[in-house]
This record gives structure tokens, C-alpha cells and sequence, in this order.
């Protein structure tokens, strides 16, 4: 197995998780239906309008970014099934939101050919759009799941049903939420040379400090919302004016005209309200110390405030005043111990490696022979060709500036 992993440059791990995306992308879409009849039937108008809102913005959203990444490719198509319909019927498509799932299909599309033929090129093409694919999960991961399992868990708590399953049923949420940021690290994984590919331990602890940092944002957030519940949007508001604030003063540099990028720092903000995201590439410690600080400050006002709420109007599960304390305690606590297996994870298991290090750099200006050879020599299949977009989110994630004098600091991403 070994030898095919280096022969077409990504493992079996990779193949089942995006061959999972699509019937899980298409269980998701029931289950909201379901949510929406189970609003509708209990007269829950505030809430269906709220789920509908982050069903159709999330949808928009996406959709948006599939149209200009195609755009931005001069309609390029790199699959059979991407070829079958016109320009026209591509923006209709779109427009009726299905240009993720066009997406998808593509991409199995590539993977199966890949396994059957034995082509580096066809795996080549599959890595190229298994990474823009799990960029557009991570926008509808952060514009829908998480904030619909907020409030989902903002319900569960103004109606005090804390029974076993619908605890299991909130962490399975949280999981499918950091298992979409883990497939995005696996898939930023494949510009890595092979010398320096990370092993499925790496992606674990990386899902397991992701699943204890996002748990905890979006308990505090449903704890604030079950007492405060138009503060919310205030909350909200305010804190996106302040992340997207930053995310322009990074002065990003990913899409290809200026109103996505725009469109991208906008989402950035929205990202850095649930999760860190990095979009910029050097040394990001002092950034990503200051996002963690800001975001636990955060956290424990949300719960700061709902202990107060709790000691002059308890809900119904909370007996004693104590339980709020110890309640609050354990959310914070959760967002600690995510940072420090965060830390171990960079300490243990993070390459940090120049930009020329990572695979496809500069390919568009190097002959086609010259760039085989380049990645013959580093162990590693040259790419039929190179996602530029996501080689940038790849370079913000792994590598760091070069520091003559001294070794190079470790990077936080």
C-alpha cells in the first residue's frame, strides 16, 4: 500500500473520506428538511426563519465561491462529468445550487479513474479538486453547521432536555464540524514533499484539539444565547466587524479579483468567530496567541454572563446555583485543554518548511520535464497541475520566513 501511496500521492484515508462527503453532504440536506418540518410543526417561526437563513446564505456562499474558482480557471474542466454542460448550464446550475455537488461528483469521478488506470495524472487532477472541495466544505462547515448546532443547542437548553441522546446527538455535530476542518488539513497535506508527509496520528490529534476548541465556542455561545437570545445578533455582529477588521488588515492575497477577495476576508471573519484560520504566511504565533486570547476572554464573559442570569433566573435543569459555576468552569476548562493539545500537535507533529519546499512551486514558469524531475528528486509525483489558490492556504499553514541568523521559530497556523 505504501508504494501506491507514493505512486499517486494520496492514501486510502483520503479516497474514503471524500468518497463519505457526498452521501453525507446529502444525509445533511434531509436532516435540515426534517429540522425545518419539526420548526414548522411546533409553531417555532423565530427558529425556522434562523435555519432557513443559515441554509440559504450558506448555499449562496458557496455557490459564489465554486462560480468564481471556474471563472478564475477560464472554465477549464478537468473531468468527464465537468465537460457535459455548458457555460450556460453551469451558472444555472449554480444558480440552483447544485454546483458543489457538480463538484463532487468530479472529483470520484477522478479518484475512481486514478485507482483503475494508474495514472499520476489523473491523481494529480484528483488532489487539484479534492482541495478546492474541501475549502467550500470549510465555508459551509463555518457559514451553516456551526452556527445551526448552536442553535440547536440554544433550544436544548431554554427547554432543559438534557438527556443522554441529545448530548450524543450535539457532540456527533461538533465531530462532523472538526472532521471537515480535518479533511482540509489531509487535503493541504498533499503539497507536502514525501519526506515530510504527516501520518493519520498527526490528523488525529488535529481533530481532537479542533473538536475541544470548537465544542467549547459554540457551548458558550449557546449558554449566552439561552438567556440573552437577541444579544446574540448583537454579539455576533459586533465581533465579525472586529475579525473582519483584521482579516483586511492582513491584507490577504487569495482569490484573483478584488471583489472575492473582499468576499474572502468577509468569510475569514466569519471562520475566525467559531475557529482560527490562517491567511497569511510567515510566523503567525503572535497573531494566532492574540486570536486564542481574544476568543478565551470571549468565552468566559459568555459564561461570566450566563452564571449571573442563572443565579437570578435559573432555567429548569439547573437546580443548584453551583451547577451554572461548574458548568461554566467545564466550558472554559474544555477551551484550555484544546489549546495545549493544539500545542503538542505544533510541537510534535507541525513541518514547518520554506515555500519552495512545498510541492507545485513555480511550476507555471518551469518547463514540463524540468518540473518532473524537480519532483523526482523530492520523492514526490509532479502534479498534473497546481491548485494556485490552495498552495497559498497550504504555505499559510505550513511554512515560515527564513531566519539567517538563527533557527526558525515554529509556526502557529
Amino acid at each position: 500500500m505504501s508504494g501506491t501511496q507514493a505512486e499517486f500521492g494520496y492514501s486510502c484515508w483520503d479516497f474514503l473520506f471524500t468518497f463519505a462527503g457526498l452521501p453525507l453532504s446529502l444525509l445533511d440536506i434531509v436532516l435540515d428538511m426534517f429540522a425545518a418540518a419539526s420548526f414548522y410543526r411546533e409553531k417555532a417561526f423565530v427558529c425556522l426563519g434562523v435555519l432557513v437563513l443559515l441554509l440559504v446564505g450558506s448555499s449562496l456562499l458557496a455557490q459564489a465561491y465554486s462560480w468564481l474558482w471556474y471563472s478564475y480557471d477560464n472554465f477549464e474542466m478537468k473531468t468527464k462529468i465537468e465537460k457535459l454542460p455548458s457555460r450556460g448550464l453551469l451558472r444555472l446550475l449554480h444558480l440552483f445550487q447544485l454546483g458543489i455537488y457538480f463538484r463532487h461528483a468530479g472529483v470520484l469521478e477522478m479518484y475512481v479513474k486514478s485507482f483503475y488506470t494508474r495514472k499520476s495524472e489523473s491523481a494529480g487532477k484528483a488532489m487539484f479538486l479534492n482541495q478546492d472541495l474541501s475549502m467550500l466544505r470549510i465555508i459551509e462547515t463555518f457559514s451553516e453547521s456551526a452556527p445551526q448546532l448552536t442553535l440547536m443547542l440554544t433550544i436544548i437548553l431554554r427547554k432543559g432536555q438534557l438527556d443522554p441522546v441529545t448530548v450524543l446527538k450535539a457532540i456527533g455535530s461538533a465531530s462532523a464540524i472538526a472532521f471537515s476542518v480535518t479533511t482540509f488539513h489531509r487535503a493541504m497535506r498533499s503539497f507536502l514533499p514525501e519526506k515530510k508527509k504527516q501520518k493519520i496520528t498527526s490528523s488525529a490529534v488535529y481533530f481532537i484539539w479542533n473538536l475541544l476548541l470548537i465544542s467549547s465556542r459554540l457551548s458558550a455561545l449557546a449558554l449566552f444565547a439561552s438567556v440573552l437570545p437577541c444579544f446574540i445578533f448583537t454579539h455576533f455582529i459586533c465581533s465579525w466587524l472586529v475579525l473582519f477588521f483584521f482579516a483586511w488588515r492582513s491584507k490577504t492575497d487569495f482569490m484573483e479579483s478584488p471583489g472575492g477577495e473582499w468576499l474572502y476576508r468577509a468569510t475569514v471573519g466569519l471562520i475566525w468567530y467559531f475557529n482560527w484560520f490562517n491567511v497569511v504566511e510567515g510566523n503567525t504565533r503572535n497573531r494566532t496567541v492574540l486570536y486564542h486570547g481574544y476568543i478565551l476572554i470571549d468565552i468566559s464573559i459568555l459564561c461570566g454572563v450566563w452564571c449571573w442570569k442563572m443565579s437570578t433566573d435559573p432555567l429548569d435543569f439547573v437546580n443548584q446555583p453551583s451547577y451554572a459555576s461548574i458548568t461554566a468552569a467545564c466550558v472554559v476548562g474544555v477551551y484550555i485543554l484544546g489549546l495545549l493539545i493544539k500545542a503538542v500537535y505544533y510541537k510534535c507533529f507541525h513541518p514547518n518548511l520554506d515555500g519552495d519546499e512545498l510541492k507545485g512551486a513555480s511550476t507555471e514558469q518551469q518547463p514540463e520535464d524540468e518540473v518532473d524531475g524537480m519532483f523526482r528528486n523530492m520523492g514526490a509525483v509532479a502534479p498534473a497541475c497546481c491548485n494556485k489558490r490552495m498552495r497559498k492556504l497550504s504555505e499559510n499553514f505550513y511554512s515560515q520566513p527564513a531566519a539567517p541568523a538563527s533557527p526558525p521559530e515554529e509556526s502557529a497556523s
